[in-house]
């Protein structure tokens, strides 16, 4: 097993403020690593990581406020996102009247082009952003993603794919693998548990899922199901400890009976 050199190694944390980037960061600060959260409100960060994390303000939608947030960077974990329908989340210029969404459902493709923050500037475009400003001498470069992106002309995943969500997160999966960097894809099911948007960190650091579910680590993107979004977080953290894991991508649900104790290393290393 490889351990962080506290002294010297900083996670950077894209979407740190989200359900699944909450619970990372907590998760990282559980085991002593020094953190850093990439966010565009700064404000938000402050009151919601109390002073325990390094803040750089950035945009993955816009390469040029990258660099100044990966000194000494040594590993990333991108758990940025947005809805794979269109909502509020997407930052249309204007709100869409009731022709206009219309429009958008009948045409999903016509959404995009007005839209600031929808899945291909996000999982698409956002995620080789931050490949490309990724340090050279990264050790590893931590990817949420979602079970289905090889299944998506099968049911229901062609649902979920209606405006393009699986389409985007292979494309930003395929720009982290093309890279060269060290990487591990995380790729979860149904996310449940939280979101926890409005917790404090001292919360997220006691949070536990209350599922009565296992963990299940597969490949091939052949699992389907519902994932905690904390054992997402988990699998996110602990998968940066196991040798094993690197340049590899794994799917993540809950099924079967859950043991007292999870172990992350048997679930990685039993995986070919």
């Amino acid at each position: 097993m490889t351990s962080f050199d506290s002294a010297k190694d900083l996670a950077l944390v894209a979407g740190a403020t989200g359900g699944v980037g909450q619970l990372v960061v907590g998760k990282l600060l559980l085991k002593g690593l020094k953190v850093r959260v990439l966010t565009r409100n700064a404000a938000k960060a402050e009151e919601m990581f109390n002073q325990k994390v390094e803040i750089a303000v950035g945009d993955i939608r816009q390469p040029a406020t990258l660099p100044a947030a990966m000194t000494g960077v040594t590993h990333i974990i991108n758990c940025t996102g947005t809805t794979a329908f269109p909502s509020a989340r997407w930052e249309f210029d204007q709100s869409p009247n009731l022709i206009e969404w219309g429009i958008i459902f009948l045409n999903p493709k016509s959404s995009e082009a007005k839209a600031k923050n929808s899945p291909a500037k996000i999982d698409a475009e956002g995620v080789s952003n931050l490949v490309a400003a990724a340090p050279q001498n990264l050790k590893r470069f931590v990817f949420v993603s979602s079970c289905g992106i090889l299944r998506k002309n099968q049911f229901p995943f062609s649902i979920l794919n209606g405006f393009g969500v699986l389409d985007a997160k292979q494309k930003g999966e395929e720009s982290i693998i093309n890279s060269g960097l060290p990487y591990t894809i995380i790729r979860p099911g149904r996310l449940i548990d939280g979101p926890y948007t409005s917790y404090d960190l001292n919360t997220l650091l006691k949070a536990k899922t209350g599922g009565k579910y296992g963990v299940v680590i597969g490949t091939g993107d052949t699992l389907s199901g519902d994932a905690s979004r904390i054992d997402v977080a988990n699998a996110c953290v602990e998968c940066l400890f196991q040798p094993s894991s690197s340049r590899k991508i794994f799917e993540v649900v809950n099924q079967g009976r859950r043991p007292p104790v999870i172990d992350w290393e048997t679930l990685f290393s039993g995986i070919e």
